[in-house]
């Protein structure tokens, strides 16, 4: 378990993007839970590793989680805002 702040976030994957040029890695779209409307979508590489050791790609349709963590040191506690 990390010690870092973070969220994790619901999310679906709504496309497979086959690359344009074939030195160009294939993109999952993901809509993310709870971002704004226009920029709760993420592109990332489609290629994760399982626990076996092996690569493995994500399937339309399927749901994911997203985690964002950050170190402390990036963090400040809620309601003390630079403004």
């Amino acid at each position: 378990m990390t010690d870092k702040p973070s969220v994790t976030l619901p999310g679906t994957v709504e496309k497979i993007i086959k690359p344009s040029h074939p030195n160009q890695s294939e993109k999952a779209q993901i809509a993310v839970e709870g971002g704004d409307d226009m920029y709760r979508e993420i592109r990332i590489k489609n290629s994760l590793g399982n626990n076996n050791g092996g690569d493995v790609r994500l399937k339309e349709g399927a749901e994911v989680e997203v985690t964002v963590e950050a170190d402390p040191q990036a963090t400040t506690p809620k309601g003390k805002e630079k403004h």
